[in-house]
């Protein structure tokens, strides 16, 4: 809840300096399953956005099995995820969301997993956005912690574990390397332009 607050405060002054009004998301918490206005979600799916009714839902299993199954401990790590949920809002807030939507339902599979993977790798941007305008806040390690989990939570990564080889084609979320790579630059720049996953190499 208080990532939250300070989500809002942050993306508020953000907007307001682009001369926009930020409407804060909603945060829900489940636990094995939740309705919301985007069909039902299983724990299967874990912390998710739903742009129909604008909220995040976190599944508070998942921050134990994320220190616990992945190695990546700590409340950085936590803040992270909660702020990477945000920064979906924030996508769908601009319109990005919906315009990705639309050109998924034009291509084929493999062209929609890409365009998937450019909406997640801007999500972590501005989660490190978030993050580097509240520098002040950060405790030594808390980078660390972050980079950690972005690490433990890429596509790659996660089907070497599950089943021994890695699909390209199939990646949704981008790999280890690149959701690191663009936490680590909205934390370094703090510049919400400096997110645009959507031109150019990833």
């Amino acid at each position: 809840c208080r990532v939250m607050t300070s989500t809002e405060q942050t993306w508020g002054r953000i907007f307001q300096e682009q001369g926009r009004t930020y409407r804060p998301a909603t945060i829900n918490f489940y636990k094995g399953g939740v309705d919301s206005a985007c069909g039902y979600a299983s724990s299967a799916v874990g912390p998710f956005y739903c742009p129909a009714d604008q909220g995040v839902y976190l599944d508070t299993d998942f921050f134990s099995e994320l220190a616990q199954r992945f190695g990546a401990r700590g409340d950085f790590a936590q803040a992270y995820v909660v702020a990477h949920e945000v920064g979906h809002h924030v996508q769908n807030l601009l319109g990005k969301s919906a315009e990705v939507t639309r050109e998924q339902a034009r291509v084929g599979e493999t062209a929609a997993n890409a365009l998937s993977v450019r909406l997640e790798l801007q999500a972590d941007c501005y989660a490190g956005v978030w993050a580097g305008r509240n520098r002040d806040r950060m405790e030594p390690g808390d980078i660390e912690e972050g980079m950690t989990a972005a690490h433990a939570i890429g596509d790659d990564t996660l089907q070497r574990q599950a089943q021994g080889r890695v699909v390209p084609d199939s990646f949704t979320h981008g790999t280890s390397e690149q959701r690191m790579r663009w936490l680590r630059k909205g934390i370094e720049t703090a510049d919400p332009a400096a997110c645009d996953t959507f031109s150019g190499a990833l």
